[in-house]
């Protein structure tokens, strides 16, 4: 399948499609995928990986020597690794974000597949995404599911999903307050 390059755009977006290409070509499209996944999980997990991308006060040695055993000791080598570098060095880690991204719709686009962000209380079991992901089949009209798992405790309860343009809120917190505003409109 051609890549659309309108879904992408901006620096990330140029970076995102120049690593799509190459991953594609050498056939490491999920591996790239799974690494930059991991990448960014790392970055939303650490205060000081967050600020070591988006703070320019960094030179990019300073970038690369962190990035070097930040990358080895998550796994995430080859090409991946080699990208993530690269972004260091040419002074782009604060649209990393963006790259991932980009990178992800390519992949969704050319497996033919739609992102679903879903947020949760809580952890969800691996049976009750896949549930998820199978429920969430009709609403595409077939297509293959990827899901972005969010926690958030302040939905208390249930689930948000965001698909495409639509959006479910099922979440407790949102009942509660709908709730609340119908009983401040009856007393």
């Amino acid at each position: 399948m051609a890549q659309d390059e309108s879904i992408v755009s901006g620096v990330g977006g140029r970076y995102a499609l120049a690593l799509y290409e190459l991953a594609k070509e050498q056939g490491l499209t999920d591996q790239v995928a799974k690494d930059l996944e991991n990448f960014a999980a790392l970055i939303a997990g650490s205060k000081d990986l967050k600020r070591l991308v988006s703070a320019p006060i960094y030179s990019a040695q300073e970038q690369l020597r962190a990035l070097n055993d930040i990358l080895a000791g998550a796994g995430i080598s080859g090409i991946s690794a080699n990208f993530v570098k690269l972004v260091a060095l040419k002074r782009r880690l604060t649209y990393i974000g963006d790259m991932i991204d980009g990178f992800h719709k390519l992949d969704d686009q050319d497996k033919g597949r739609v992102r679903a962000e879903v947020t949760a209380a809580a952890p969800l079991k691996d049976a009750h995404i896949e549930a998820l992901k199978t429920a969430l089949v009709d609403f595409t009209g077939g297509k293959s599911v990827a899901v972005d798992l969010k926690i958030d405790p302040e939905i208390i309860g249930g689930l948000v999903v965001k698909l495409g343009s639509r959006m479910i809120d099922g979440s407790l917190k949102t009942k509660l307050n709908s709730l609340r505003t119908r009983l401040r409109e009856v007393g």
